[in-house]
């Protein structure tokens, strides 16, 4: 047994003793016993966590920790390992290239297990854009994991010595040439992306724009598709969509409504001056209705005009045009009931008689050529 143990000591390996190789693999195996029992430790500490909290922020990072690559930790406790021999200057040099590579790889899979996670998670909570969201979700996750690999891939090669330059130089002048080639495709995946982000509509709403008024049907990569009130589907492309105002009307709370009307110059001013009280009392009699105000609003070439603002408490259109209709025959019954007459376009012609230069007091009254002013 001595013998062994003096063979063990003086004998050497590639110029190291194989007692100080002994003490590397004691030390690795140590290194990566603790730091798997660290890692178990810390994720079960922070599963407990998340079951008492609400916040998002614990479960990402145990899902992250949970990535951990066991391939990598044993790496990490070999080059520990490594760390206690006596190596030549050279050898050391590639020891620390190896833990950075190590490192940087470990934080990539980390990061990349962070981006799925939380794209992921942003779908959830915002669901209801469907393929939409998802298309846009995988195609940000793609995105951001290709600039992530890409740049631990440069940033590994230049550790260990790789000119990088010219490669790096290279990915500009490709990259530039692929984006100027698909830039309009570019544009609408990215524009397609702002929307299932920023949210201007979703699946569903009802929106109007100078591409046409419809509900949304679809929202993909490239095209946005409506379905138009008259039928047909319009398909637009996202970047062009995005360009110009959008207006939804899903997101309204109630409906503002400005109507006017007219009533013949022969109305008395006694009830001309009742006409918006008349108004208010019928826009407060309904429930659904909110009054705002109700004006003589000008002399008309021939009526007196009037403006009445309401709000409709429903961005429904339907109930607006019900309320629209109950407001116009209670208008109708009010007025005949006060003998006050709705006007309608008139023309009075004046006829001199002779040679006076007066106009006579005889006037013609043109038929109605239209509906109500």
């Amino acid at each position: 047994m001595q013998d062994f143990i003096d063979w063990f000591v003086t004998s050497h390996l590639a110029g190291i003793s194989l007692l100080n190789i002994g003490i590397a693999l004691v030390a690795a195996l140590f290194s990566y016993g603790l730091m798997l029992l660290g890692l178990r430790l810390v994720t079960g500490r922070l599963r407990k966590l998340t079951q008492r909290t609400a916040t998002p922020m614990d479960d990402v990072i145990v899902q992250v920790l949970a990535s951990t690559n066991r391939w990598l930790l044993l790496l990490a406790a070999l080059l520990v390992g490594v760390g206690l021999l006596d190596l030549p200057a050279r050898w050391s040099d590639r020891v620390d290239q190896m833990w950075f590579v190590a490192l940087a790889l470990q934080l990539a899979l980390w990061t990349t297990r962070a981006i799925g996670v939380g794209v992921r998670g942003y779908e959830l909570r915002n669901g209801r854009s469907g393929s939409q969201l998802s298309a846009s979700g995988t195609l940000l996750s793609w995105f951001l994991r290709t600039v992530l690999w890409a740049v631990v891939l440069l940033a590994v090669l230049s550790n260990v010595g790789v000119n990088i330059t010219a490669f790096v130089a290279s990915l500009g002048v490709g990259g530039i040439a692929v984006a100027l080639a698909v830039q309009n495709i570019l544009g609408d995946l990215f524009a397609s992306l702002s929307i299932a982000v920023d949210k201007p509509f979703e699946v569903g709403d009802f929106i109007a724009s100078d591409a046409g008024v419809g509900t949304v049907e679809y929202v993909g990569l490239k095209t946005t598709r409506i379905r138009a009130l008259s039928g047909e589907q319009i398909v637009v492309g996202n970047t062009e969509l995005l360009k110009q105002p959008v207006k939804n009307f899903r997101r309204m709370q109630e409906r503002r409504i400005a109507f006017k009307f007219g009533v013949t110059y022969d109305t008395p001013p006694e009830l001309a001056e009742a006409i918006p009280g008349i108004v208010r009392q019928l826009v407060e009699g309904d429930g659904k209705l909110r009054f705002d105000r109700a004006h003589f609003l000008a002399f008309g070439e021939s009526s007196l005009d009037y403006e009445v603002v309401y709000y409709v408490l429903s961005p429904d259109y339907g109930v607006y045009m019900d309320a629209q209709q109950r407001l116009n025959f209670g208008l109708l019954r009010e007025f005949a009931a006060r003998g006050i007459a709705f006007a309608f376009p008139t023309r009075t012609l004046y006829l001199a008689r002779g040679g006076d230069a007066t106009p006579a007091a005889v006037a013609l009254e043109a038929q109605p050529t239209s509906g109500a002013g």
